[in-house]
């Protein structure tokens, strides 16, 4: 039997270095009253993420039609441009 067969097999895991991010949508976000502050910590109440912990980035599917001021770590261009367009507000957390 050849060597390579006999060795156990180790190697590179990536597992430890993943970085995952928790999706919402821009038409989850219409739950929320007209004019309200929407961060990390009202998602997770309102169960639209997991962990309060969690990277949260906001993506463009669907439609708003409230105003609201909306800051988690990242948002995408779309998602970005309903929300301002609404006359609300989009701010990236750092980190």
């Amino acid at each position: 039997m050849p060597l390579f067969r006999r060795l156990p097999k180790r190697g590179f895991s990536n597992a430890a270095f993943e970085h995952r991010c928790e999706v919402v949508n821009v038409w989850q976000l219409e739950r929320f009253d007209d004019g309200a502050k929407v961060g990390v910590d009202e998602l997770s109440a309102a169960g639209l993420i997991d962990s309060v912990r969690s990277t949260v980035k906001v993506l463009g599917d669907g439609q708003l039609t409230k105003k609201l001021f909306v800051t988690v770590h990242k948002f995408s261009r779309s998602a970005e441009q309903k929300i301002v367009g609404c006359g609300g507000e989009a701010v990236a957390l750092q980190g």
